[in-house]
């Protein structure tokens, strides 16, 4: 009886795996596969995404340039954490690790003050400003002009 049983469930296993192989192997050039198309869009809605690096303070979390109703946001994700401190805000910055202190005016944009020191946030960004220019995002101390961490998202 347990023989019986067992070359039954043997022989289930064996068609279901095998018919399971064929049809992801049998692809013609015009089609296109579902798990792919599925990435295009997410790739379509997240630009750019990185994750912090410690600056001044010990840093972490990942952030990325998402696209909704044509408008662009800074995503932090649940994982963000950062020290508290004053006066601090997220900032697009162009290079792509920026300096730990003395960052000079031209070479960030102001996107808005930190809500929170840790978990997940959304930022809008301005309609008008070229992302091209900026690699990195990261979160700095107006009043002490120190970077507390950084994200490379960009060329």
């Amino acid at each position: 009886m347990k023989f019986h049983s067992l070359a039954i469930l043997g022989l289930i296993a064996t068609v279901c795996l095998g018919s399971a192989k064929e049809v992801t192997a049998y692809q013609t050039q015009d089609s296109t596969p579902v798990a792919t198309t599925g990435i295009t869009q997410i790739a379509a809605a997240v630009g750019q995404s990185g994750y912090f690096q410690r600056g001044e303070h010990a840093t972490q979390g990942r952030v990325s340039i998402v696209t909704r109703n044509k408008r662009r946001y800074l995503q932090f994700d649940r994982n963000f954490r950062t020290s508290s401190g004053p006066d601090v805000y997220v900032i697009l910055h162009r290079s792509s690790r920026p300096q730990t202190y003395g960052l000079r005016r031209n070479d960030y944009a102001l996107i808005a003050r930190l809500r929170r020191f840790n978990g997940s946030q959304t930022y809008a960004l301005p309609a008008n400003l070229n992302l091209s220019g900026y690699k990195s995002v990261a979160v700095w101390c107006r009043k002490f002009n120190a970077t507390f961490g950084y994200a490379s998202v960009g060329g």
